[in-house]
Protein backbone atom coordinates (compact mmCIF):
# COMPACT_ATOMS: atom_id res chain seq x y z
CA UNK A 1 0.00 0.00 0.00
CA UNK A 2 1.75 3.43 -0.77
CA UNK A 3 1.97 5.84 2.03
CA UNK A 4 0.45 9.23 2.42
CA UNK A 5 3.48 10.47 2.56
CA UNK A 6 4.97 8.78 -1.05
CA UNK A 7 1.89 10.34 -2.54
CA UNK A 8 1.93 13.50 -1.71
CA UNK A 9 5.98 13.53 -2.86
CA UNK A 10 5.64 12.01 -5.83
CA UNK A 11 2.70 13.80 -6.98
CA UNK A 12 3.92 17.04 -6.15
CA UNK A 13 6.90 16.93 -8.52
CA UNK A 14 4.03 16.68 -10.92
CA UNK A 15 2.54 19.76 -9.73
CA UNK A 16 1.58 22.72 -12.08
CA UNK A 17 3.97 24.69 -10.12
CA UNK A 18 6.64 22.30 -11.99
CA UNK A 19 5.39 23.06 -15.89
CA UNK A 20 7.05 26.68 -17.70
CA UNK A 21 5.25 26.12 -20.99
CA UNK A 22 5.84 28.06 -24.13
CA UNK A 23 3.44 28.52 -26.74
CA UNK A 24 4.13 29.67 -30.34
CA UNK A 25 1.85 32.03 -32.02
CA UNK A 26 0.57 29.66 -34.49
CA UNK A 27 -0.83 27.26 -31.32
CA UNK A 28 -2.47 30.87 -30.20
CA UNK A 29 -4.12 31.10 -33.71
CA UNK A 30 -5.03 26.80 -34.07
CA UNK A 31 -6.25 26.87 -30.89
CA UNK A 32 -9.11 29.34 -31.73
CA UNK A 33 -12.34 26.72 -31.70
CA UNK A 34 -14.72 26.12 -29.28
CA UNK A 35 -12.73 24.37 -26.05
CA UNK A 36 -13.22 20.62 -25.61
CA UNK A 37 -16.58 20.89 -22.75
CA UNK A 38 -18.43 22.69 -25.86
CA UNK A 39 -17.35 20.95 -28.92
CA UNK A 40 -20.32 19.05 -29.27
CA UNK A 41 -22.76 21.44 -28.42
CA UNK A 42 -25.18 22.59 -30.97
CA UNK A 43 -28.71 24.44 -30.40
CA UNK A 44 -30.40 21.61 -30.25
CA UNK A 45 -28.63 20.00 -27.34
CA UNK A 46 -29.30 23.68 -25.36
CA UNK A 47 -32.08 23.40 -22.70
CA UNK A 48 -33.68 26.60 -22.16
CA UNK A 49 -35.60 27.06 -19.16
CA UNK A 50 -39.50 27.42 -19.32
CA UNK A 51 -39.74 29.93 -16.74
CA UNK A 52 -37.21 31.94 -18.85
CA UNK A 53 -38.54 32.58 -22.05
CA UNK A 54 -35.66 34.67 -23.59
CA UNK A 55 -33.96 31.65 -23.50
CA UNK A 56 -35.68 30.10 -26.33
CA UNK A 57 -35.99 33.16 -27.65
CA UNK A 58 -32.10 33.42 -28.13
CA UNK A 59 -31.75 30.49 -29.66
CA UNK A 60 -34.32 31.53 -32.22
CA UNK A 61 -32.16 34.24 -32.69
CA UNK A 62 -28.93 32.96 -32.94
CA UNK A 63 -30.34 30.26 -35.60
CA UNK A 64 -31.69 33.15 -38.04
CA UNK A 65 -28.40 35.02 -37.24
CA UNK A 66 -26.61 31.62 -38.79
CA UNK A 67 -29.07 31.36 -41.86
CA UNK A 68 -28.92 35.02 -42.64
CA UNK A 69 -24.58 34.49 -42.41
CA UNK A 70 -25.68 31.59 -44.76
CA UNK A 71 -27.44 34.31 -47.23
CA UNK A 72 -24.52 37.03 -46.82
CA UNK A 73 -26.83 39.39 -45.18
CA UNK A 74 -25.84 39.13 -41.33
CA UNK A 75 -24.59 42.78 -41.85
CA UNK A 76 -28.34 43.85 -42.95
CA UNK A 77 -31.63 44.04 -40.95
CA UNK A 78 -32.12 40.28 -40.82
CA UNK A 79 -33.86 39.87 -37.26
CA UNK A 80 -37.89 40.00 -37.57
CA UNK A 81 -38.38 40.16 -34.11
CA UNK A 82 -35.97 42.73 -32.43
CA UNK A 83 -34.75 45.63 -32.98
CA UNK A 84 -31.75 46.05 -35.12
CA UNK A 85 -29.32 48.69 -36.75
CA UNK A 86 -28.09 48.83 -40.05
CA UNK A 87 -24.58 49.25 -38.56
CA UNK A 88 -24.73 46.22 -36.90
CA UNK A 89 -22.86 43.14 -38.44
CA UNK A 90 -22.63 40.90 -34.98
CA UNK A 91 -24.76 39.77 -32.11
CA UNK A 92 -24.16 40.28 -28.32
CA UNK A 93 -24.93 37.98 -25.99
CA UNK A 94 -25.64 39.30 -22.28
CA UNK A 95 -26.75 37.80 -19.35
CA UNK A 96 -25.86 36.36 -15.89
CA UNK A 97 -23.05 33.54 -15.45
CA UNK A 98 -24.43 29.91 -16.09
CA UNK A 99 -27.19 30.88 -18.38
CA UNK A 100 -25.60 28.78 -21.19
CA UNK A 101 -24.29 32.00 -22.74
CA UNK A 102 -20.84 30.08 -24.18
CA UNK A 103 -23.50 26.94 -24.82
CA UNK A 104 -25.20 29.20 -27.49
CA UNK A 105 -21.92 30.74 -28.70
CA UNK A 106 -20.25 27.58 -29.32
CA UNK A 107 -23.44 26.13 -30.90
CA UNK A 108 -23.36 29.54 -33.29
CA UNK A 109 -19.96 28.57 -34.62
CA UNK A 110 -20.57 25.11 -35.02
CA UNK A 111 -23.54 26.36 -37.31
CA UNK A 112 -21.60 28.37 -39.65
CA UNK A 113 -19.18 27.87 -42.33
CA UNK A 114 -15.73 28.66 -42.21
CA UNK A 115 -13.11 30.23 -41.97
CA UNK A 116 -13.87 31.17 -38.44
CA UNK A 117 -12.94 31.51 -35.18
CA UNK A 118 -14.02 31.07 -31.51
CA UNK A 119 -11.87 32.29 -28.53
CA UNK A 120 -11.95 33.87 -25.86
CA UNK A 121 -11.50 37.63 -25.08
CA UNK A 122 -7.79 37.63 -23.17
CA UNK A 123 -7.29 34.62 -25.72
CA UNK A 124 -7.64 37.79 -28.66
CA UNK A 125 -5.58 40.20 -26.68
CA UNK A 126 -2.80 37.60 -26.34
CA UNK A 127 -2.94 36.95 -29.59
CA UNK A 128 -2.29 40.62 -30.50
CA UNK A 129 0.95 41.06 -28.38
CA UNK A 130 2.07 37.71 -30.41
CA UNK A 131 1.75 38.43 -33.94
CA UNK A 132 0.83 42.22 -33.39
CA UNK A 133 -1.55 44.36 -34.41
CA UNK A 134 -1.34 44.40 -38.09
CA UNK A 135 -0.75 40.40 -38.67
CA UNK A 136 -3.70 39.26 -36.44
CA UNK A 137 -5.99 41.39 -38.55
CA UNK A 138 -4.85 40.23 -41.49
CA UNK A 139 -5.15 36.73 -39.95
CA UNK A 140 -8.81 37.14 -39.42
CA UNK A 141 -10.25 39.54 -41.92
CA UNK A 142 -10.76 37.25 -44.51
CA UNK A 143 -12.99 35.20 -41.89
CA UNK A 144 -16.90 35.03 -42.06
CA UNK A 145 -17.17 34.72 -38.28
CA UNK A 146 -15.58 35.46 -35.26
CA UNK A 147 -17.13 34.46 -31.77
CA UNK A 148 -15.36 35.99 -28.82
CA UNK A 149 -16.33 34.40 -25.28
CA UNK A 150 -16.09 36.66 -21.65
CA UNK A 151 -15.75 39.74 -23.55
CA UNK A 152 -14.47 42.38 -20.72
CA UNK A 153 -12.23 45.69 -21.00
CA UNK A 154 -10.26 45.69 -17.86
CA UNK A 155 -8.19 48.82 -18.72
CA UNK A 156 -7.85 51.41 -21.29
CA UNK A 157 -5.32 49.65 -23.44
CA UNK A 158 -7.90 46.79 -24.01
CA UNK A 159 -10.45 48.87 -25.01
CA UNK A 160 -8.57 51.22 -27.56
CA UNK A 161 -7.28 47.84 -28.53
CA UNK A 162 -10.38 45.67 -29.20
CA UNK A 163 -12.27 48.84 -30.75
CA UNK A 164 -9.65 49.09 -33.17
CA UNK A 165 -9.63 45.66 -33.87
CA UNK A 166 -13.13 44.76 -34.50
CA UNK A 167 -13.65 48.08 -36.29
CA UNK A 168 -11.01 46.50 -38.89
CA UNK A 169 -12.77 42.98 -38.98
CA UNK A 170 -16.33 44.69 -39.21
CA UNK A 171 -15.44 46.88 -42.19
CA UNK A 172 -13.78 43.44 -44.31
CA UNK A 173 -16.91 42.36 -43.75
CA UNK A 174 -16.72 39.97 -40.85
CA UNK A 175 -19.53 38.84 -38.71
CA UNK A 176 -19.08 39.07 -34.73
CA UNK A 177 -20.30 37.53 -32.06
CA UNK A 178 -19.51 37.92 -28.11
CA UNK A 179 -20.63 36.80 -24.66
CA UNK A 180 -20.23 39.12 -21.65
CA UNK A 181 -21.87 39.51 -18.10
CA UNK A 182 -22.01 43.61 -18.83
CA UNK A 183 -24.01 44.90 -21.34
CA UNK A 184 -21.68 46.94 -24.27
CA UNK A 185 -22.17 50.60 -23.13
CA UNK A 186 -21.24 49.49 -19.62
CA UNK A 187 -17.95 47.64 -20.49
CA UNK A 188 -14.96 49.20 -18.12
CA UNK A 189 -17.50 50.34 -15.30
CA UNK A 190 -15.93 50.32 -11.87
CA UNK A 191 -12.42 49.37 -13.31
CA UNK A 192 -11.11 52.49 -14.91
CA UNK A 193 -12.03 55.47 -15.74
CA UNK A 194 -14.69 54.90 -18.17
CA UNK A 195 -16.09 57.99 -19.14
CA UNK A 196 -12.39 58.91 -20.80
CA UNK A 197 -12.65 56.38 -22.96
CA UNK A 198 -16.57 56.66 -24.12
CA UNK A 199 -16.28 56.99 -27.58
CA UNK A 200 -14.34 53.72 -27.97
CA UNK A 201 -16.94 52.09 -25.69
CA UNK A 202 -19.81 53.25 -27.56
CA UNK A 203 -17.95 52.24 -31.00
CA UNK A 204 -18.19 48.85 -29.72
CA UNK A 205 -21.64 49.03 -28.99
CA UNK A 206 -22.99 49.77 -32.62
CA UNK A 207 -21.39 46.88 -34.11
CA UNK A 208 -23.50 44.78 -31.95
CA UNK A 209 -27.67 43.87 -31.43
CA UNK A 210 -27.72 43.05 -27.91
CA UNK A 211 -29.93 39.35 -26.77
CA UNK A 212 -30.18 39.02 -23.41
CA UNK A 213 -30.32 35.93 -21.81
CA UNK A 214 -32.51 35.75 -18.68
CA UNK A 215 -32.07 32.46 -15.43
CA UNK A 216 -30.26 30.73 -12.81
CA UNK A 217 -27.07 29.44 -13.07
CA UNK A 218 -27.52 25.79 -14.17
CA UNK A 219 -24.53 24.22 -12.95
CA UNK A 220 -25.96 24.72 -8.95
CA UNK A 221 -29.67 24.74 -10.01
CA UNK A 222 -30.86 23.15 -6.34
CA UNK A 223 -28.22 22.18 -5.80
CA UNK A 224 -26.24 22.90 -2.30
CA UNK A 225 -23.76 25.78 -2.90
CA UNK A 226 -20.27 24.24 -2.88
CA UNK A 227 -18.90 20.56 -2.09
CA UNK A 228 -17.32 20.24 1.40
CA UNK A 229 -13.15 21.20 1.40
CA UNK A 230 -11.23 17.50 1.90
CA UNK A 231 -8.67 16.43 3.87
CA UNK A 232 -4.70 16.97 2.61
CA UNK A 233 -4.33 13.68 2.63
CA UNK A 234 -7.73 12.49 0.60
CA UNK A 235 -6.61 15.55 -2.18
CA UNK A 236 -3.13 14.25 -2.28
CA UNK A 237 -4.80 10.44 -2.87
CA UNK A 238 -7.62 11.27 -5.47
CA UNK A 239 -4.56 12.98 -7.60
CA UNK A 240 -2.64 10.22 -7.01
CA UNK A 241 -3.00 8.99 -11.04
CA UNK A 242 -1.64 9.64 -14.48
CA UNK A 243 -2.04 13.27 -15.05
CA UNK A 244 -2.66 14.46 -11.83
CA UNK A 245 -1.34 17.72 -10.34
CA UNK A 246 -0.86 18.79 -7.07
CA UNK A 247 0.26 21.74 -5.57
CA UNK A 248 0.23 23.36 -1.63
CA UNK A 249 -2.35 26.38 -3.04
CA UNK A 250 0.25 29.32 -2.32
CA UNK A 251 2.61 27.66 -4.13
CA UNK A 252 0.17 28.01 -7.38
CA UNK A 253 -0.81 31.18 -6.87
CA UNK A 254 2.59 32.16 -6.66
CA UNK A 255 3.92 30.44 -9.74
CA UNK A 256 0.83 31.77 -12.13
CA UNK A 257 2.30 34.90 -11.66
CA UNK A 258 5.61 33.61 -13.18
CA UNK A 259 3.64 32.46 -16.21
CA UNK A 260 1.88 34.79 -18.85
CA UNK A 261 -2.13 34.11 -19.00
CA UNK A 262 -2.04 33.06 -22.59
CA UNK A 263 -0.03 30.04 -21.36
CA UNK A 264 -2.45 28.65 -18.67
CA UNK A 265 -4.39 26.42 -21.37
CA UNK A 266 -0.89 25.38 -21.89
CA UNK A 267 0.04 24.49 -18.04
CA UNK A 268 -3.29 22.23 -18.31
CA UNK A 269 -1.48 19.88 -21.13
CA UNK A 270 -2.31 16.31 -20.64
CA UNK A 271 -3.44 16.97 -16.76
CA UNK A 272 -6.27 15.10 -15.83
CA UNK A 273 -7.19 16.36 -12.54
CA UNK A 274 -5.48 19.40 -10.18
CA UNK A 275 -5.28 18.75 -6.33
CA UNK A 276 -4.73 22.10 -4.18
CA UNK A 277 -3.85 21.61 -0.47
CA UNK A 278 -4.70 24.80 1.91
CA UNK A 279 -6.93 26.51 -0.31
CA UNK A 280 -7.85 30.02 1.51
CA UNK A 281 -9.28 33.38 0.52
CA UNK A 282 -8.23 35.53 -1.44
CA UNK A 283 -7.56 39.47 -0.72
CA UNK A 284 -5.41 40.36 -3.81
CA UNK A 285 -6.82 41.40 -7.39
CA UNK A 286 -3.76 40.69 -9.41
CA UNK A 287 -3.32 36.92 -7.54
CA UNK A 288 -7.59 36.62 -7.84
CA UNK A 289 -7.63 37.61 -11.65
CA UNK A 290 -5.31 35.14 -12.71
CA UNK A 291 -6.87 32.54 -10.59
CA UNK A 292 -10.10 33.59 -12.60
CA UNK A 293 -8.37 32.62 -16.09
CA UNK A 294 -7.01 29.09 -14.90
CA UNK A 295 -10.63 28.53 -13.71
CA UNK A 296 -11.94 29.08 -17.09
CA UNK A 297 -8.83 26.68 -18.75
CA UNK A 298 -10.17 23.97 -16.16
CA UNK A 299 -13.43 24.57 -16.96
CA UNK A 300 -13.09 24.39 -20.99
CA UNK A 301 -10.78 21.40 -19.99
CA UNK A 302 -13.61 19.33 -18.41
CA UNK A 303 -10.30 19.10 -15.50
CA UNK A 304 -12.10 17.82 -12.15
CA UNK A 305 -10.55 19.83 -8.99
CA UNK A 306 -9.51 18.32 -5.37
CA UNK A 307 -9.67 21.18 -2.82
CA UNK A 308 -8.24 21.00 1.09
CA UNK A 309 -9.17 24.32 3.70
CA UNK A 310 -11.53 27.09 2.66
CA UNK A 311 -14.74 25.53 0.83
CA UNK A 312 -14.43 27.07 -2.99
CA UNK A 313 -17.48 28.85 -2.68
CA UNK A 314 -16.04 31.44 -0.46
CA UNK A 315 -12.46 31.80 -2.55
CA UNK A 316 -12.43 35.33 -2.48
CA UNK A 317 -12.91 38.13 -0.14
CA UNK A 318 -15.82 39.81 0.43
CA UNK A 319 -14.57 43.41 -0.40
CA UNK A 320 -13.38 41.17 -4.25
CA UNK A 321 -16.59 40.18 -4.72
CA UNK A 322 -18.16 43.56 -4.22
CA UNK A 323 -15.78 45.63 -6.33
CA UNK A 324 -15.64 46.04 -10.21
CA UNK A 325 -14.61 42.13 -11.36
CA UNK A 326 -17.30 41.01 -9.15
CA UNK A 327 -18.17 38.84 -12.48
CA UNK A 328 -15.72 37.65 -13.13
CA UNK A 329 -15.13 36.24 -9.60
CA UNK A 330 -18.65 35.32 -9.56
CA UNK A 331 -17.93 33.03 -12.69
CA UNK A 332 -14.39 31.42 -11.35
CA UNK A 333 -16.37 30.25 -8.03
CA UNK A 334 -19.36 28.98 -10.35
CA UNK A 335 -17.38 26.93 -12.21
CA UNK A 336 -14.97 25.63 -9.53
CA UNK A 337 -17.57 24.39 -7.26
CA UNK A 338 -19.08 22.67 -10.57
CA UNK A 339 -15.84 21.11 -11.42
CA UNK A 340 -15.47 19.84 -7.29
CA UNK A 341 -18.79 18.54 -6.90
CA UNK A 342 -18.38 16.64 -10.39
CA UNK A 343 -15.05 15.63 -9.31
CA UNK A 344 -16.91 14.20 -6.25
CA UNK A 345 -19.72 12.49 -8.29
CA UNK A 346 -17.18 11.01 -9.98
CA UNK A 347 -15.23 9.35 -7.32
CA UNK A 348 -18.75 8.12 -6.31
CA UNK A 349 -19.29 6.37 -9.26
CA UNK A 350 -15.75 5.00 -9.13
CA UNK A 351 -14.37 6.74 -12.12
CA UNK A 352 -12.02 9.14 -9.95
Amino acid sequence: MITLALVSQSVRSTGLTARRPEVAPERLVAELVPPPRFDAERFSTYRPDPAQPSQAAAVEHLEGFAEAMDRGSAGSRWSLRRRSTPTARGVYLDGGFGVGKTHLLAALWHATEGPKAFGTFVGFTNLVGALGFAQTVAAFQGHRLVCIDEFELDDPGDTVLMSTLLTRLADAGVSLAATSNTLPGALGEGRFAADDFLREIQALSARFEVVTIDGEDYRHRGLAPSPEPLEDEEVAARTHRPGGALDRFDDLLAHLATVHPSRYGALLDGVGAVGWQGVHPISDQNVALRLVVLADRLYDRDVPVFASGTPLGDLFTPELMRGGYRKKYFRAVSRLTALAREAGERVARGQG
